[in-house]
């Protein structure tokens, strides 16, 4: 069987945003799925958005999403804000809201995530103190989110020579 080929995400040259190569394969159900620095700045603002309901923005808004800055608690509430009303607006209901952590693990440069040591012995990779430290704070988030329980790993091994902590 033949695997049909999508268009380029609206976000693949997108200035302004980190977006990593293996997001290209982040589809589901014809959709393609929310980035990792959207997924980051609403776990800042303590919204989950359903994959049906980023499905639902149209292209202007999940960019906007993309670029809107969190880098201070007023630009966190702004973004909050827009995204409930993006999600009222296009389907009718409230927003689902997320605890927001006040210590999250991407922001620990003293060690690594347990979650993050399991899932690279697992895979017989290793990642140092060092190589976690560089990295940027969405390439820590994205890494954690991939190798959750129950996620689709798949992306894991590509994320982690995208970011240069391997040798492919």
């Amino acid at each position: 069987m033949m695997k049909l080929k999508h268009a380029p995400s609206e976000f693949i040259n997108l200035r302004g945003i980190e977006y990593f190569s293996f997001e290209e394969d982040f589809m589901e159900e014809n959709i393609r799925c929310i980035p990792m620095s959207v997924r980051f700045k609403m776990d800042l603002a303590g919204i989950k958005l359903k994959l049906s309901e980023w499905g639902r923005f149209y292209s202007s808004e999940r960019i906007e999403l993309a670029l809107l800055p969190t880098s201070s608690k007023t630009e966190i509430n702004h973004y909050r804000n827009n995204l409930r009303e993006l999600i009222i607006k296009h389907t009718g209901k409230e927003a689902t809201e997320l605890v927001i952590e006040q210590y999250p693990a991407w922001q620990n440069l003293n060690e690594l995530p347990y979650i993050l040591k399991e899932k690279t012995e697992e895979l017989q990779l290793e990642i140092s103190l060092n190589q976690w430290q560089s990295l940027t704070n969405i390439q820590r988030f994205a890494l954690l989110k991939l190798c959750r329980p129950g996620h689709e790993n798949q992306n894991f091994p590509k994320a982690v020579a995208e970011f240069g902590l391997i040798k492919t």
